[in-house]
């Protein structure tokens, strides 16, 4: 049975090869002997793509690459395109403070590094990024909420354990829209040894040509190393960063979500 499924997996691949080679469409015989398949079973894969969007067919039963393709190619193509746009304004959020600076997104409940930039070492630069932290307890996290309804954030979060990390982490959902709603009207978030004990960190929003928060950048020190920092005048650079890498995304100043909130 599971060579059957790899099998299956193997021609349904072979299938959208060859569509993205036909871009005026391929009949269902012209698939079968493409990649030889029976007309019934090419016609059973064909029937799965078409349920996901991968491949659509035509008034005049041919069938073409479909919609669900673009979804996928433009979340590749948006990670690469941002983290090269945020690149140099991290590297420079970095040397201003003396700080390390991070670049998340969202998945699901949970916020997941895709970027670090450091003035003093790049040798664990790579460390961090995959790794994933709650949305409750950090400001990363907190700064991805921020164009959502506070009832779009307890249906995400209702699964949710507000584990304690730090002595400020919040302790329910309530205490996090609080936060959250103080966070909208100043446009940046922070963690006050919420994620961690004795660290804080800013973040903001970064934002999209459609308005919409496709990440966050933030930067992080250790309140004993660095008691010159406050989060008010760190919050001033940090925005900054943010809307720099927003208008790089195509972001207009208008149009953002959480201006209907």
């Amino acid at each position: 049975m599971p060579e059957i499924k790899v099998q299956s997996l193997d021609r349904t691949f072979s299938i959208l090869e060859i569509l993205a080679r036909a871009p005026n469409g391929l009949s269902l015989v012209e698939i079968a002997a493409a990649v030889d398949l029976p007309k019934s079973t090419a016609f059973r894969l064909l029937a799965v793509l078409i349920q996901h969007e991968y491949v659509r067919k035509t008034d005049d039963a041919l069938y073409k690459l479909g919609p669900g393709f673009i979804e996928l190619a433009s979340h590749y193509l948006n990670s690469l395109e941002l983290k090269t746009e945020s690149a140099p304004f991290m590297r420079e959020l970095a040397a201003n403070l003396g700080t390390i600076v991070f670049l998340a997104r969202r998945e699901g409940a949970m916020m997941v590094y895709i970027d670090k930039q450091d003035q003093f070492t790049n040798l664990r630069k790579y460390s961090i990024i995959g790794q994933q932290k709650p949305l409750y307890c950090t400001s990363l996290g907190k700064s991805l909420l921020l164009d959502m309804t506070d009832a779009e954030i307890r249906l995400l979060l209702a699964d949710t354990d507000f584990e304690a990390f730090g002595p400020n982490t919040h302790k329910n959902i309530d205490s996090l829209l609080a936060d959250l709603h103080r966070c909208k009207t100043r446009g940046w978030t922070h963690d006050d040894q919420e994620a961690e004990p004795d660290v804080n960190c800013v973040a903001a929003p970064i934002r999209d040509y459609r308005g919409q928060i496709i990440s966050a950048i933030s930067t992080s020190w250790v309140l004993a190393t660095r008691p010159d920092l406050e989060p008010e005048k760190v919050s001033v650079h940090v925005m900054k960063a943010a809307a720099a890498i927003s208008a790089a995304m195509g972001y207009s100043g208008k149009n953002s979500a959480s201006e209907s909130l």
